[in-house]
């Protein structure tokens, strides 16, 4: 893909409000699509997120009805629930640092530093600057999939719309250690969907993106 092509499939993108329920996304794509969850970056790798697949259409009705009813959830093809984590544990941290000493076949105790580093940077947070900074991870996820769907002509809608408390209920979430954050609509556009041809409304380049 070169740079033309990219930004092509950005100008393509847009929040899609009509999906067609009767085309689904191919399976070698959605593959691609997961990729692009499980390798998302995240602040020091740590990964303090989970992504739930939403394909039991029961759900899914259930969903639509904690989403003012919004059709996306039970029209697209795909719908994944991204959720945060509740805390940030010692537990967490090491679970992080033996998947690095596995994969890159090192001793857990050359982790060391890099073990007090997070553990440091945990500990001077707030319990309330914590929470957003575990967030804010999770939406840098949202963006990577979106992009990718983009590069793949798979539309795409990010839902904010929702009862994030009705969705930890009806997903089992509440005793779990994630909740729900937004959810996430992927598929193909309905040609009845008009707003797949107004025009992108962006503010100048230059109002948005200061040189210094």
């Amino acid at each position: 893909m070169n740079a033309n092509e990219v930004l092509e499939s950005l100008e393509w993108r847009y929040a899609t409000k009509v999906f067609d329920a009767n085309k689904q996304i191919p399976l070698d794509k959605w593959h691609v699509l997961q990729e692009s969850l499980h390798l998302s970056p995240s602040s020091l790798g740590l990964q303090m997120w989970k992504f739930i697949e939403v394909d039991c259409s029961q759900l899914r009705q259930e969903l639509r009805g904690a989403s003012w009813d919004q059709s996306q959830v039970t029209d697209a093809s795909k719908l994944v629930v991204f959720c945060a984590r509740k805390s940030f544990t010692h537990e967490d941290v090491m679970d992080h640092l033996n998947r690095i000493a596995q994969v890159r076949g090192v001793a857990i105790e050359s982790l060391d530093v890099y073990k007090s580093r997070i553990l440091d940077l945990v500990e001077s947070k707030s319990p309330e600057v914590l929470k957003a900074w575990l967030e804010r991870q999770v939406y840098i996820a949202l963006g990577f999939m979106m992009s990718s769907a983009a590069m793949l002509r798979v539309d795409t809608c990010a839902l904010e719309g929702i009862d994030p408390s009705a969705y930890d209920r009806i997903l089992g979430l509440e005793d779990s250690p994630y909740y729900t954050l937004c959810a996430l609509a992927l598929g193909y556009r309905a040609e009845s969907d008009s707003y797949a041809t107004m025009q992108k409304v962006r503010f100048d380049i230059k109002k948005v993106i200061e040189a210094r």
